[in-house]
């Protein structure tokens, strides 16, 4: 093989190597930036427009006996809009600036927008298990932080006339993706022993992957009016 012929081999191998360089660098920067971007833009937007609608809601709190009582079997939710914002969730233990709704449903396109809640499982404050899905990473990396969770942290919610504050029961489990009794209202490996009001979040693991989940399971420690203001749990 002549010289001129060698090097222009070499050449256009690296040219391709330069040019596949490029694209993955360009999808790792959509990954980590511009996804986030999309992501935090449309969490903000559904989160005003829960906002807006709540101002024109008499503030009546949602029914919720003391969770200190045996509770009662609740009778059969209503059902969420699929796609469409309910609630906001807040982790302290995330940041003062950690904020995201609920939307319902599951899809790829919805928690493209903030966390999503299973359908037909329990709606907050109910009796059975409120469950909830979020990104690990990419979307605004809602739940990146999720190993920090520690049992005792508060994850708080609000509908608009009640705050929910759940404590963290256990720390984070891991397990597969088709174990889906991980959200069965008395999830057999909670640490529950009976029925109760409990809310389930999940997200992928590992960090960059999904051949796993990671389950946190909490259980209600107190309602407010949001009339009375945030919840101390905010601060603690």
């Amino acid at each position: 093989m002549r010289a001129g012929s060698l090097r222009l081999i070499v050449r256009t191998l690296s040219e391709i190597c330069v040019t596949a360089g490029a694209v993955i660098v360009l999808f790792v920067a959509y990954l980590l930036l511009w996804t986030g971007v999309k992501a935090a833009d449309a969490s903000d937007d559904e989160i005003v427009r829960l906002q807006e609608e709540w101002t024109r809601l008499p503030l009546e709190p949602s029914p919720s006996p003391p969770p200190s009582t045996t509770p009662a079997p609740s009778a059969p939710s209503r059902g969420y809009e699929p796609g469409k914002p309910f609630a906001v969730l807040y982790i302290p233990r995330f940041g003062a600036e950690w904020d995201w709704p609920v939307l319902e449903g599951t899809s790829a396109g919805t928690l493209k927008k903030g966390l999503g809640h299973y359908p037909g499982s329990a709606r907050p404050g109910e009796t059975g298990n409120f469950a909830v899905a979020g990104h690990r990473r990419t979307y605004g990396d809602p739940f990146k932080d999720f190993p920090r969770l520690r049992p005792g942290d508060a994850v708080i919610l609000t509908d608009g006339t009640t705050w929910f504050t759940y404590r963290v029961k256990r720390e984070p489990f891991r397990t597969v993706p088709s174990d889906v009794a991980v959200i069965d209202p008395v999830p057999k490996r909670s640490g529950f022993d009976g029925p109760g009001r409990y809310l389930t979040l999940t997200t992928c693991d590992p960090e960059w992957g999904s051949s796993h989940r990671l389950i946190v399971w909490a259980y209600l420690d107190g309602t407010r009016p949001v009339t009375d203001g945030k919840p101390e749990a905010f601060h603690s």
